[in-house]
């Protein structure tokens, strides 16, 4: 199953960095393609976008400046599907894709992705204190994914605070 392309950019506002695909966005060739997957739904009630998104417009963010792009680039079933090599060479790429790109935020879909990026233990939601890349807002946000016990009311709230940070400081 062949990678789907990124959408990045060079002054985007947020560029979203998930685990890597789901075999449905590997499909479609677009991110966050599950219908179970939440992304474009919490985007929408937190305030990020002005209206729902399909999954199939994705690239239609870059005009709001948000991008898309994961730690690792090949569609798996899920992360256990992963290995630790994979996740090496990704966090190398994506460590290149920030320093080139330099988006104003780097909001990470999931605590397992910032702290396998990050290598740190453990990390809060929202806003790190000691960013990997310190010229670049780190924003730790749940996971979008239908599988994600978290209410939904919080997730939402949590991707508010990054909602409230762009208006506050522009895109």
């Amino acid at each position: 199953m062949p990678e789907i392309p990124d959408h990045l950019d060079y002054g985007l506002s947020i560029l979203f960095i998930g685990f890597n695909p789901s075999l449905q966005s590997g499909e479609t060739g677009h991110h966050y393609a599950n219908p179970r997957n939440n992304f474009y739904r919490i985007l929408y009630r937190a305030g990020l976008t002005p209206r729902l998104y399909e999954a199939s417009e994705d690239q239609d963010l870059l005009r709001l400046g948000y991008g898309f792009t994961n730690i690792v680039a090949r569609p798996t079933r899920g992360i256990d599907d992963i290995d630790r090599g994979e996740y090496a060479e990704g966090r190398k790429i994506l460590h290149t894709k920030l320093l080139k790109y330099r988006p104003k935020v780097a909001c990470f879909v999931g605590k397992g992705v910032y702290t396998q990026f990050s290598q740190k233990s453990k990390a809060d939601w929202g806003f790190q204190p000691d960013p990997v890349i310190p010229e670049i807002h780190e924003f730790v946000a749940p996971s979008s994914s239908g599988l994600v016990r978290m209410p939904m009311d919080e997730i939402v709230a949590i991707y508010r605070r990054l909602a409230e940070h762009i208006a506050e400081h522009g895109s």
